[in-house]
């Protein structure tokens, strides 16, 4: 209710409607202002994410706020890494502890982390006041591809891990990695050695997978033996294999190839004896294999297993 004052003469001094009009008004804008306010700040606070989620446009606020307040790296916090060196990942984060917290680009400092040659992506994260994270996840090799003489890790995937081949201590190093060769080898290895992971008394023999054909596999054995298996049935030949090796040792026979390509029959071909005195057995070219190490070129394919193998009719006594 409006307040009143007596005037000089003893009446009572009424506001005017249109003071009345007006106190109504200042009232109901005071809700409307501070909306418009809070609207600007948002505003401008959505404007300010914009900038600072483009690098380039943010970079001339970055260094006037490095300029105004000092804030200095006190920590570099970097998470799995496993094979990259720790002085790539150093030098692709481009900074050091002491250095200014606003002055580097996360974003450039990515990209270079990104062209790390295990590093399948990276994150880099500017943590306020001292702090930078880094978040790597790697490519993890899986296989070593032997392709036209060169050697290259590859993933799970069958994407090439490191772009360069491997000479000396970088084969030696992954020398304990299966070996596949020849075309579409990469793209088909998983199924095969995830296979014989499960029957590892066959495993222990072999020394590298050929890939025939873009469509089945030959298994080079430590001895030298060649076992053609059939396309499609990887797992069943190789459980029928690890039998054979249980109870008649046939992997470990002077053997110059085993073709299980037919489902009724055993083919095995012997080695010449002539072969087996006059010739040693290639040491292959990457460190840390055994004898039998496969060419890059792959056997052809025969589908007549009678035209070049003795068919004994039997299984092997």
């Amino acid at each position: 209710m409006p307040r009143v004052r007596p005037s000089a003469g003893g009446l009572i001094d009424r506001p005017s409607r249109f003071g009345i009009f007006a106190r109504r008004q200042r009232r109901l804008a005071r809700p409307v202002l501070v909306s418009v306010v809070l609207v600007g700040l948002a505003a401008g606070g959505l404007h300010l994410a914009h900038l600072m989620r483009n690098e380039a446009s943010f970079a001339p606020l970055r260094a006037e706020l490095g300029r105004r307040v000092a804030m200095r790296i006190t920590a570099i916090a970097v998470s799995g890494r496993d094979m990259t060196p720790e002085a790539q990942v150093d030098q692709a984060i481009g900074v050091r502890v002491g250095d200014d917290i606003l002055g580097f680009s996360v974003e450039a400092a990515r990209r270079r982390l990104d062209a790390l040659a295990f590093v399948e992506r990276a994150t880099v994260e500017r943590r306020l006041p001292g702090t930078v994270v880094v978040q790597l996840v790697e490519r993890r090799p899986f296989a070593v591809w032997q392709n036209h003489g060169r050697f290259v890790l590859i993933d799970r995937k069958g994407a090439v891990v490191a772009d360069q081949g491997m000479n000396g201590k970088d084969a030696e190093a992954f020398a304990e990695l299966p070996l596949v060769v020849g075309l579409g080898a990469p793209e088909a290895a998983d199924a095969l050695i995830t296979d014989l992971a499960a029957e590892p008394t066959v495993r222990a023999h072999v020394v590298a997978a050929v890939r025939v054909g873009q469509r089945r596999w030959d298994l080079t054995l430590r001895n030298g033996c060649d076992v053609m298996l059939p396309e499609g049935e990887e797992p069943a030949a190789l459980h029928r294999l690890a039998l054979l090796q249980r109870d008649q040792q046939l992997l470990a026979r002077p053997l110059a190839a085993i073709d299980m390509r037919l489902g009724d029959r055993l083919v095995v071909r012997p080695r010449p004896v002539a072969a087996d005195a006059s010739a040693a057995p290639s040491t292959g070219t990457v460190p840390g294999t055994k004898p039998g190490a496969p060419s890059d070129a792959p056997p052809a394919d025969n589908p007549d297993p009678g035209a070049d193998a003795r068919d004994t009719g039997r299984r092997p006594a």
